[in-house]
């Protein structure tokens, strides 16, 4: 009797362990859906000027797009992030499937923004050549490059031109996406297997962090760019 329930429990185990990997990444999709359309409606409000990484408030404090943060005090609050109007929702700029746990004073977070090309401040969204593929946000890490090397939550995520790549498959090898139109995808991440800026690839590698891309050259950054 025992030998068959530890049978059983070698084959269910897995199986309930997948199983909970796909409700999260549901969840983290749906979460970036959401975010996705508060960013389109918040460039809605303010002459379709698309969202910049950050607004200031006063002294040391900033809005960023999941809260604000005083960087004095070291307090941050999430009803004051730019797209929380639009959300409402606290705690859907965390992905359920990334536990994050080490920036916790600026809040813990999951997602990155394409702000190098979309997050200005002076562009407007009559100006994205293609939204149907052009990546707003994403599955987004870095690694702290202290003793551990461990994951952190990255909310500025890199274009594939950039000296590191940002972009997480983390459920599966996969990352998710939410693009310009509004509509979310998973796609695997391209990682980089040569040396690059003053970087070795294989923490990256071991990571699964890697780059979002469709035409093979690293160089360009056509899923990013306005065009």
């Amino acid at each position: 009797m025992i030998a068959i329930i530890a049978i059983l429990a070698a084959i269910l185990f897995p199986v309930f362990a997948s199983a909970k990997s796909a409700a999260k990444q549901t969840q983290s999709v749906s979460n970036l859906r959401q975010i996705g359309l508060a960013w389109m409606l918040y460039s809605g409000d303010v002459d379709d000027v698309l969202m910049p990484p950050r607004t200031w408030l006063h002294g040391n404090k900033y809005r960023y797009w999941w809260a604000s943060y005083d960087g004095s005090n070291q307090v941050q609050i999430e009803e004051e992030g730019l797209l929380f109007p639009y959300t409402k929702g606290k705690g859907i700029q965390a992905d359920p499937s990334f536990p994050n746990r080490l920036r916790a004073a600026t809040g813990l977070t999951g997602y990155g923004y394409n702000y190098r090309y979309l997050g200005t401040g002076q562009v407007s969204a009559t100006q994205v050549g293609e939204p149907a593929d052009t990546v707003v946000f994403a599955s987004s890490a870095q690694i702290d490059w202290g003793a551990a090397r461990q994951l952190q939550g990255n909310t500025y995520l890199e274009a594939p031109s950039a000296r590191y790549p940002t972009f997480h498959g983390r459920v599966n090898s996969r990352g998710v996406i939410a693009w310009a139109d509004t509509h979310c995808t998973s796609r695997s991440p391209i990682l980089r297997r040569t040396p690059f800026s003053i970087f070795q690839p294989a923490p990256f590698i071991q990571a699964n962090l890697g780059d979002i891309d469709r035409d093979g050259d690293l160089a360009t950054d056509e899923l990013f760019d306005l065009n």
